[in-house]
């Protein structure tokens, strides 16, 4: 039972990791998964998040096997 977890681009570097594993609890929403993966209190300002490539908010609750994912806003031109 886990969540698998991936940071992109400037999320990336800046922690220094791209991917992480986190047992799976009820009720944990994408936020929490944050915290407990970084251990900040917050999302970095305009922070997108998918779970299972779809996007979503901060306190959609993970289900077991879920994959999260944060990046942040996509630019382009």
């Amino acid at each position: 039972m886990s969540i698998s977890v991936k940071f992109f681009a400037r999320l990336r570097e800046e922690l220094n990791m791209d991917e992480a594993q986190l047992e799976h609890v009820t009720g944990l929403t994408a936020l929490q998964v944050w915290q407990k993966i970084t251990g900040q209190p917050a999302l970095p300002p305009k922070t997108l998040i998918a779970v299972n490539q779809e996007y979503a908010s901060e306190d959609i609750v993970i289900n077991d096997n879920d994959e999260v994912a944060f990046f942040p806003p996509v630019t382009g031109g």
